[in-house]
């Protein structure tokens, strides 16, 4: 992610303080903060560059690029390239973590029926419309939240997030949330839920935000905003905007983005459509449907047999480990650690789609 303004946090720095308990929130907060700020400026690469970038990780991943074609496509390496900054190993690090994390949460078999009761209340639910560049839109209303369990919010935001790729017009691979704050209170969401869903956002699904607008927050949003940003990659943020129904000049930022027509009026447009629960739910068993039928391994859908889990997330593990021991690790010792993958990917499908870098391709 992009460096911007220095992540303040209070913590204190003293070594003693923070070597004599190696878990402290203190060493944890510090490695953070120091982590956000080292990321350095964002570079911009040549195509040419691009291409010699990728096909470094494509030789860190050796033969299993050709098997994961969910993952091995130019445009989703470049994902991963351009959200650790063109750094061949941090991307080939970040894309292995992501590995493990699909290979245990399994995003791409949450079906409708396993998130219906958290989707009730359309606290989070992908729009009928798109922005003006042809965006798919995801609307996000923390204060409609409507159960308590984490684990539950997390798999109804991992099927709206795996939907919206999976559904997205062929020439984006970004999106648009719309964060509406009726109703929001401190008590609506936790530090500890918005930490979570920062790690799976940032970490799993790599410049897949173009930009997020927070309408109409309230005074005490600052307090939570200042609260969950150190755990929000600067790049992220500043994606951000905020939009106030009585400051003209932000309300600009809906008129050039959206057809205001087809905007919900919520958002300061001009449908009165609203969020209709029957009529969402049918619309999401049909494209839940027709995704299993063509089955389809979308840019984000790595499909892993079973029969590897055990032996993949063994290899996982040990590479973990190493990296948490050194993170300056050559470009051989991250290849290694994905050399075991290999092995139980034999009889995966080989159907890796190759996609044009685009010169012009906005680096957001």
């Amino acid at each position: 992610m992009e460096t911007g303004a220095n992540v303040q946090v209070p913590v204190q720095t003293s070594k003693s303080s923070m070597s004599s308990n190696p878990a402290s929130p203190a060493l944890k907060f510090s490695k953070m903060s120091k982590k956000l700020q080292g990321i350095g400026a964002e570079k911009s690469l040549s195509p040419e560059e691009q291409r010699a970038k990728i096909n470094d990780i494509r030789n860190m991943l050796g033969p299993i690029a050709d098997k994961l074609p969910a993952l091995c496509s130019d445009a989703s390496l470049s994902r991963y390239l351009r959200a650790r900054n063109w750094n061949s190993k941090k991307a080939a690090k970040m894309l292995k973590e992501t590995l493990k994390w699909r290979l245990e949460f399994k995003p791409e078999k949450i079906r409708w029926e396993d998130v219906a009761l958290e989707a009730q209340t359309g606290k989070v639910y992908k729009a009928n419309y798109s922005d003006k560049k042809g965006r798919t839109v995801l609307v996000m209303r923390p204060g409609f939240q409507n159960t308590s369990a984490l684990g539950g919010q997390i798999k109804h935001l991992v099927y709206c997030m795996e939907n919206a790729i999976m559904t997205m017009n062929p020439d984006q691979e970004q999106m648009v949330w719309l964060i509406d704050f009726q109703q929001w209170t401190m008590s609506s969401i936790s530090v500890k839920a918005a930490r979570e869903t920062a790690n799976i956002l940032q970490n799993h699904y790599p410049e897949r935000l173009g930009l997020a607008i927070l309408y109409n927050p309230p005074k005490v949003f600052e307090s939570f905003w200042m609260m969950v940003k150190p755990f929000i990659e600067p790049k992220t943020y500043k994606k951000v905007k905020f939009v106030y129904t009585n400051d003209l000049e932000s309300l600009k930022i809906m008129e050039e983005l959206f057809d205001m027509d087809k905007l919900d009026s919520a958002f300061g447009g001009r449908s009165s459509a609203g969020f209709d629960y029957e009529a969402y739910a049918q619309r999401m068993r049909e494209e839940d449907k027709k995704i299993s039928d063509l089955n389809i391994s979308g840019p984000s859908s790595p499909v892993l047999s079973a029969a590897m889990k055990t032996q993949q997330l063994g290899v996982l593990a040990t590479a973990d480990r190493a990296s948490d021991e050194d993170d300056s690790s050559s470009d051989d010792e991250a290849t290694s650690n994905l050399e075991g993958l290999d092995e139980g990917t034999q009889d995966q499908p080989s159907n890796c789609e190759n996609v044009k870098i685009d010169e012009t391709a906005e680096m957001v």
